[in-house]
């Protein structure tokens, strides 16, 4: 059995985790392993599919980022390719993938990736590559598992820099806004929020109203608590509005933090700074959770590759990682629920969640 591992999409802190969890079980079955590089850039320009042994992914668990290297732009159905007029058009090259694929003799791939890295691994699963998705994001927003790695070290670098933030905030009295990731899902500002004592949280899931945030400011300024914590998800809005973007064309979310401070310091009279924590979240060392679920995923993928179950992705069932179909995760992106625990705790604590 030959195997290949891809990672695509955004990095996120335990992907060298999964890879070296997939290499070591596979080895272990007496397969082999190889990687393709850059996502499927290695299987089409570029002759960068790499052998991957017990020295290749030896002292890898604690790295961050990915050995592989990764593309947010490597999308095999919609390829990019720039026109000698300096224009751009796309092209499907699936064939050509699934013939490289064929000729490099690769019996199934583990593809390592979020919802658009897994929506690409299904299709290739339709075309007739047998396929074991791993879900892949900061985000914690892939259906159908209780946690991506990656996840967790997200919330304990936002939290630390929340943290920090305190002490110069109540030193100058004044409010600060951090503005973290998340996409569409408030997972990691909420998490965050929570943990490091935020005032107010506003997550995508709950559109706020700015004039209930400035309550909550001012209500703690007659109280004498002369500053305020902000934690804004890059994907909130206000009610009745629509989500800040940076780059329309792209969808690429950032600015609300800005857009929430300004308003905080033109309703309230409160001097208002913005942290943007932006790639930061991505980077560092994964902790202990992550290195853990990364390891367990990666080992997973290849069970269930031996057990002939493609399409699926591994998931964690607590206290179980089980394959759920990938059509099955991707059908309902997993956001906060409104009554979760979690958010009560929120509320219970006076925090603010902008409604």
């Amino acid at each position: 059995m030959r195997i290949a591992i891809s990672t695509g999409g955004g990095d996120a802190p335990g992907l060298n985790a999964v890879i070296r969890g997939a290499v070591l079980a596979a080895i272990h079955r007496g397969w082999e392993c190889v990687g393709i590089r850059r996502g499927y850039d290695g299987l089409l320009d570029e002759d960068r599919v790499v052998t991957l042994d017990v020295n290749a992914v030896r002292g890898i668990t604690h790295l961050g980022g990915t050995i592989l290297g990764s593309t947010t732009r490597g999308d095999p159905f919609r390829w990019r390719e720039r026109l000698p007029d300096g224009s751009w058009i796309e092209r499907d090259r699936t064939d050509e993938l699934i013939a490289a694929f064929r000729t490099k003799g690769i019996d199934a791939l583990i593809a390592i990736g979020g919802d658009g890295s897994l929506r690409i691994a299904h299709r290739l699963f339709e075309k007739g590559i047998p396929v074991v998705g791993v879900p892949k994001t900061i985000d914690n927003d892939v259906g159908g598992t209780v946690s991506t790695f990656g996840f967790d070290t997200a919330v304990q670098t936002a939290t630390d820099a929340i943290d920090k933030l305190h002490s110069t905030a109540e030193s100058h009295e004044r409010v600060m806004v951090v503005e973290v990731m998340g996409r569409h899902a408030g997972w990691i500002a909420l998490h965050s929020g929570i943990s490091g004592s935020a005032d107010v949280i506003l997550i995508p899931e709950i559109p706020f109203d700015i004039r209930k945030v400035c309550e909550k400011i001012q209500r703690r300024e007659r109280e004498g608590r002369h500053f305020s914590i902000v934690v804004v998800a890059e994907g909130a809005a206000p009610k009745g509005g629509t989500v800040s973007l940076i780059d329309p064309e792209h969808e690429r979310l950032g600015g609300i933090g800005d857009k929430v401070a300004n308003s905080i310091q033109e309703m309230t009279g409160k001097e208002t700074r913005t942290l943007v924590l932006g790639h930061l979240q991505r980077g560092g060392s994964p902790t202990t959770f992550d290195r853990l679920l990364g390891l367990r995923f990666g080992a997973a993928a290849v069970r269930v590759i031996a057990e002939g179950k493609f399409g699926t992705m591994v998931a964690l069932r607590p206290p179980a990682i089980a394959p759920i179909p990938i059509a099955e995760a991707l059908a309902m992106p997993k956001v906060v629920p409104l009554d979760s625990d979690t958010i009560a705790t929120a509320r219970d604590l006076g925090i603010s969640l902008g409604d």
